[in-house]
């Protein structure tokens, strides 16, 4: 079998071909996105990769050229790669000719490349400056079985562990600090119904679906399920959040007791609390009721939850935001959470949902980990067009905090940390579940983990890990169901070790 990787001085006879260029030093599916659209140029499609040593740099990439020619070649999107020696460009369109050089629109406007472009349009060729398609949803199982699907990304995962170093026995003992960690989640409670429906029919009297209402079954969300799942892993946890005076808030009251929660639930005679129903026939959600109100909380009870926030904030490893814009979190508590953690040198870990409401995750500044999906971070940074790589580099600086997770629905998630230098690391994990049955809660169960695994010291890549797993186990099941420490190590075990 011919090998796909070649030097430069051998890719004399792939003139005409699409050309790709980058250093690709962590493959993550934004990069997916873009060479997929490269390859749909033409018939023949080639990737020019930067070599170990750059012109400007003698530092290395995190990965070397061969480790990273080799994770593009499982990919099996490009039809040879080229195999630069530093970044040489120019060198790479005089010998190749290519007649489309598709380059990130991170490169856009940069003034090393006038000279490379204005010798490829010399020569007749076009270039064209793609992120990749942005998409927030996944089509893959139309054109892939579902086992063909999970073998895929097991091996995504399983490569990426070992990317990290990461082996089973260090993720596992890694879990034991999980009970000396101590944590407050703060921010909106949702309690969601399901109701488990039969469908009739439609109506003769308008074109409506009819449902009959078989049961119902109630479950705590948004910041109470953070906290459960928290707890559920092994740390200590108090949840500080509003609720309203009625009997629902009754119910989240019985479960946190239920489950060793620390409440500080105050109660809000002004607003209910929260409240989501959704109605479902055949594992099928068809459409959901929300009962709420989203304005700021009156100064009585902010000050309420200031006091309890005060009271606890010495005793703690860390304070967890999961902020669905409902109120709770008002500039001045952000304010005081802000001026705790330097005063007692806490983490700070901040999730913001805005799919139904109006938002921004740059709001949370100077965090230690900050965990949007692909839209908010769009929607944060007014952007639609940009790659993932640049719009990620670009809410780090804008909030200066220390790490990020950027959630990709079907595509997993990409984890951005720091080395012992301070340059960022990256590192993509794979979402495990192929075809999932509930995927509400799902970044809940990633923060609780990310949480959890940074405030008791365990690393960023191995914590990030787990939760990869931990997500997977979360869309397994309809509702918000907390996921205990030895649910999660058996999943673990599994994945590595079929």
């Amino acid at each position: 079998m011919t090998l796909p990787y070649i030097t430069l001085e051998q890719a004399s006879n792939l003139q005409g071909c699409v050309l790709a260029y980058g250093h690709f030093t962590t493959i993550h599916p934004g990069h997916i996105r873009y060479l997929r659209h490269a390859r749909s140029l033409g018939s023949t499609f080639v990737v020019a990769l930067i070599g170990d040593f750059t012109s400007d740099s003698q530092s290395p990439y995190m990965f070397s050229q061969l480790e990273r020619s080799e994770a593009l070649n499982m990919l099996g999107i490009a039809d040879k790669i080229v195999l630069l020696k530093s970044d040489e460009l120019g060198s790479a369109i005089s010998v190749i000719r290519p007649s489309i050089l598709v380059l990130g629109t991170e490169l856009q406007g940069v003034s090393a490349l006038e000279q490379p472009l204005s010798l490829l349009r010399e020569q007749g060729g076009t270039v064209q400056f793609h992120a990749g398609d942005v998409h927030y949803a996944n089509a893959d199982l139309l054109t892939n079985s579902e086992r063909d699907l999970k073998r895929q990304r097991l091996l995504q995962f399983r490569l990426s562990c070992q990317r990290q170093g990461l082996a089973l026995k260090d993720l596992l003992d890694s879990m034991k600090a999980w009970s000396d960690t101590r944590l407050i989640v703060l921010g909106d409670t949702i309690v969601d119904q399901y109701a488990a429906c039969e469908a009739i029919g439609m109506s003769a009297e308008a074109p409506v679906v009819v449902v009959r209402e078989l049961a119902n079954r109630n479950f705590i969300g948004a910041a109470a399920v953070v906290a459960a799942h928290i707890r559920a892993l092994g740390a200590q946890v108090d949840l500080l959040s509003v609720v309203g005076n009625d009997s629902t808030a009754d119910l989240v009251n019985q479960e946190l007791s239920s489950q060793g929660i620390g409440n500080e639930l105050i109660r809000d005679p002004s607003r209910p609390t929260t409240f989501k129903k959704r109605y479902v026939v055949e594992n099928q959600k068809l459409f959901r009721v929300s009962r709420l109100e989203q304005h700021n909380l009156d100064q009585p009870i902010e000050d309420q939850l200031i006091e309890r926030l005060e009271k606890l904030a010495p005793f703690v490893n860390g304070i967890v935001i999961s902020d669905f814009v409902y109120g709770v979190v008002t500039p001045r508590v952000l304010e005081i959470v802000q001026s705790l953690a330097r005063r007692y040198k806490l983490l700070l870990f901040g999730d913001l949902q805005c799919s139904s409401q109006v938002g921004s995750i740059t709001r949370f500044q100077n965090f230690s980990l900050l965990c949007p999906n692909e839209r908010e971070l769009r929607l944060a940074l007014q952007d639609k067009d940009t790659g993932i790589e640049s719009l990620s580099q670009g809410l780090l600086k804008s909030t200066n905090c220390e790490r990020l997770i950027v959630k990709l629905a079907a595509d997993g998630f990409i984890v951005y940390d720091r080395d012992t230098n301070d340059r960022f690391i990256t590192q993509a994990f794979p979402a495990l579940s192929v075809n999932p049955l509930d995927v509400a809660g799902a970044g809940d169960s990633v923060l609780a983990v990310m949480a959890t695994g940074i405030s008791s010291g365990q690393r960023m890549m191995p914590t990030a890990a787990l939760a990869c797993c931990m997500a997977a186990l979360a869309v397994e099941t309809m509702g918000n169901t907390p996921i205990s420490s030895t649910v999660l190590s058996d999943s673990l075990k599994e994945v590595l070790s079929s």
